[in-house]
């Protein structure tokens, strides 16, 4: 089934809207709402949307279906494959090198952000989905799921971000 894209913009919106969060602040103390001259797609809301579906999915290492648990990159292949019809395949650092880059403060909807958790460079890759939020599939706690950006955790270990979006 494929949504208008107005039908998936209020959808996104409204997801978004639900896992509000406190606005970043800007040195003044006061808050700021990120801006950038890019803009979400249909395709990006698409993305969303089919990664929102997901959410709660078992982790299998090497997984590439939701029938038998996904791993980070193949959530992001399974993602794209379903959503665009794009084929994404390989590890995270594999996917890092098939996509555009993009600043942290230029993130949107559909961009993947990758982070080092092994001790190794772009060892783990998830969607972000907005509101400094992505979703992933970890093995710690084997369920696919939405996670702050801005957590100690992923702060710490964040690399890069990259887009297969047009």
């Amino acid at each position: 089934m494929r949504l208008s894209l107005s039908c998936a913009l209020l959808i996104v919106t409204l997801l978004l809207g639900a896992c509000g969060s406190p606005l970043p602040r800007g040195t003044d103390g006061r808050a700021t709402i990120p801006q950038g001259p890019r803009t979400v797609s249909g395709e990006a809301a698409e993305v969303v949307i089919y990664a929102m579906s997901l959410i709660d999915t078992g982790y299998r290492f090497g997984g590439k279906n939701p029938e038998a648990g996904l791993d980070c990159s193949g959530m992001v292949s399974y993602i794209f494959d379903r959503a665009t019809g794009r084929r994404v395949q390989g590890s995270a650092a594999d996917i890092a090198r098939q996509g555009r880059p993009v600043a942290r403060d230029q993130l949107q909807p559909g961009d993947l952000v990758f982070f080092n958790t092994m001790n190794r460079p772009f060892s783990h890759v998830g969607l972000y989905i907005g509101d400094g939020r992505f979703i992933h599939a970890p093995s710690t706690n084997g369920r696919v799921r939405i996670e702050d950006m801005n957590s100690r955790y992923f702060a710490q270990r964040y690399e890069a971000a990259r887009t297969l979006l047009d």
